[in-house]
């Protein structure tokens, strides 16, 4: 018959499963000796407990730093869409909507260059800039978003519309509809010379929720 050594498993299910035996044998946890992650020196059972507790905490204090940088960077961006969406809210001319919505959007957040289009607007608004004639291709293309268009500049339509296409390398498009799955009934785009700053794998939440507003301040140009 063979017997099997007591495994490491087995001492260690032990002491987990007998919380007493520390008590009864008190004189064992002065004795027993560790090698310091910080040195070769030897430590005791609890000055190495002392040290793990240390560098559990410094791991809590940098979570909670990361925490409080995250909240006041989210408070930073709330402020800034705040302020966006009360400009719109005290534009009274509706004509001028549009040229402050994209000038608001580009101090808010520091975009480069932005332009919009609103194919579905009032025959009063016809000889303004963003009522401009724009495709088919270009109506069809934006209604088959159902979410924003982030990554390269590979020749959009929607990029002549801005100040400066030619040193655009990355866009944001952004479809203005009244409702998912409606047609669209305009588009915003955001333009940065930076071709990081609008990248496919990016998440796009925050752009439908700018998509959103726009498109709920917009609709003070569509036909009654």
């Amino acid at each position: 018959m063979t017997i099997q050594g007591i495994t490491e498993d087995d001492i260690a299910s032990f002491l987990a499963n007998t919380p007493g035996f520390f008590e009864r044998h008190a004189e064992l946890l002065a004795s027993v000796q560790l090698t310091s992650p910080h040195g070769n020196r030897a430590v005791s059972l609890q000055e190495r407990q002392m040290e793990m507790l240390r560098e559990k905490i410094r791991g809590l204090e940098l979570k909670i730093v990361e925490m409080i940088r995250n909240g006041q960077e989210n408070m930073a961006i709330a402020d800034k869409l705040h302020r966006w969406t009360r400009a719109m809210m005290l534009t009274a001319n509706p004509s001028d909507l549009p040229q402050v919505l994209v000038n608001e959007l580009k101090h808010q957040f520091l975009i480069p260059q932005a332009g919009i289009r609103v194919w579905g607007a009032a025959d009063a608004f016809d000889k303004l800039p963003f009522a401009q004639a724009v495709s088919d291709d270009v109506k069809s293309f934006t209604s088959s978003l159902g979410l924003p268009y982030c990554g390269v500049n590979s020749g959009f339509e929607a990029a002549a519309w801005l100040d400066d296409p030619g040193t655009v390398m990355s866009l944001a498009l952004i479809p203005l509809r009244n409702a998912v799955g409606m047609p669209a009934f305009g588009l915003l785009v955001l333009g940065s010379p930076d071709p990081t700053r609008y990248t496919a794998d990016m998440g796009t939440e925050f752009l439908m929720r700018i998509g959103e507003i726009a498109s709920a301040g917009l609709n003070r140009l569509l036909p009654v």
